[in-house]
């Protein structure tokens, strides 16, 4: 076999050349003397570095310099020097240089991680920036630092969201509730109306095994009536804690959705170590979620006596409990509450999250001594939860 000498002065290998540059990008600027990017990898790159280059982490361990980015993402990399770039050059320049998912990510870093709060607070940001739910959650989180010019903004991004997430949910609370229906013997005869199941049992005498024919002589017809229901309270109480916002919105936007439905009387009670009844507002999600403050200790077994009061039929009543249950008050408190309620015949519901995801977090032990109590205890969505209640309504 024959060996091949490569001329040192030939052009590289194209997908060789590309494999470098992506890990180039992978690594960032520690793997500079690997080769230069140039064009739009060198903007992704500086942008990247304005965003993760203010990691504390990687500076102390001596793989990056400095603490805010070092340079413009729109004209690629510049020197180690305190950076010039806005806030809202950067997100311009992202929404350019990246697709949807991975901006969505950035800014999610950004306001989570490293707590860029102007990306909400900064009113030429909140005109650029596209409605999400991490912008939704960041807005929760630092509406009391905005001036009332500001905060009108960031009300619109909620709105957006929120129309957004009450938009899907409704269709699938549309869903759960649609097929409660019953079938009563009718005299109309209405071809759409044919009572099959009934007809067949109705007239199996008339069957000839001769023939292998079944001859009907009493067709039977139902109506299609909706069923009645008895009034249900569904009693919704929702942790307010920072660790609990995903499932504040979603418990605002299902009681929005479930406000109003035949049979069901929705309350919305929020909790820290005092309680606030917000069903007032539940049919504006919006203003609901603006009246909300995070933060604060945990008084659980506060809100199940509140919800105890409200209680007027317990054998008609779903208390859902939406927390992850680290209890501030007192957790024989919490515990007698929440067997009160079970002995009376509510059905107790806790939920240690209640969102799209549905991954909880929660004291584990807790829960166990609940569920030993006859609750359930679980993560559910939105959807799920309006299953659950159509089928407890329409039971």
């Amino acid at each position: 076999m024959t060996a091949v000498s490569q001329d040192p002065d030939s052009h590289p290998d194209p997908r060789t050349a590309a494999a470098l540059e992506r890990w180039r990008m992978i690594l960032g600027a520690p793997a500079s003397g690997y080769g230069s990017l140039a064009g739009e990898n060198a903007a992704r790159d500086a942008a990247l570095d304005w965003l993760y280059g203010r990691d504390e982490d990687l500076a102390r361990r001596g793989v990056r310099k400095g603490g805010a980015g070092s340079a413009d993402p729109s004209k690629g990399p510049g020197g180690s020097g305190d950076s010039v770039l806005t806030t809202v050059d950067w997100l311009e320049g992202i929404t350019k240089l990246f697709p949807k998912e991975t901006v969505d990510r950035l800014t999610r870093d950004a306001v989570d991680r490293y707590q860029i709060h102007d990306i909400v607070t900064d009113p030429k940001v909140l005109e650029r920036v596209e409605p999400s739910p991490v912008l939704l959650k960041a807005v929760l989180r630092t509406k009391h630092l905005m001036d009332p010019k500001v905060l009108e903004l960031a009300r619109k991004l909620v709105a957006a969201v929120i129309e957004e997430l009450m938009r899907k949910l409704a269709t699938e609370v549309r869903t759960a509730f649609s097929g409660a229906r019953l079938r009563r013997p009718s005299q109309v005869r209405l071809a759409r109306n044919f009572d099959v199941k009934r007809t067949l049992r109705g007239n199996l005498g008339h069957y000839q095994p001769q023939e292998r024919k079944l001859y009907i002589e009493d067709a039977h017809f139902f109506t299609r009536s909706r069923r009645h229901v008895d009034n249900w309270q569904v009693i919704l109480l929702v942790d307010q804690s920072g660790s609990m916002l995903s499932s504040v919105i979603h418990s605002a936007v299902t009681a929005a959705c479930l406000w109003g439905l035949p049979g069901v009387r929705t309350h919305l009670v929020a909790f820290d170590t005092a309680v606030v009844d917000l069903t007032s507002d539940v049919t504006d999600p919006v203003e609901l979620l603006m009246k909300v403050q995070l933060g604060g200790g945990t008084d659980i077994s506060g809100a199940i006596r509140y919800a105890s009061e409200l209680v007027a039929n317990p054998r008609r009543t779903i208390v859902v409990l939406i927390s992850d249950l680290y209890e501030g008050g007192s957790e024989a408190g919490l515990l007698r509450g929440a067997r009160s309620l079970i002995e009376q015949g509510c059905r107790f519901l806790a939920l240690c999250a209640l969102d799209e995801e549905a991954a909880p977090a929660f004291d584990r032990d807790m829960a166990e001594r609940l569920a030993a109590l006859g609750a359930y205890v679980g993560a559910m969505t939105p959807g799920e939860l309006a299953a659950f209640v159509a089928e407890a309504v329409n039971s």
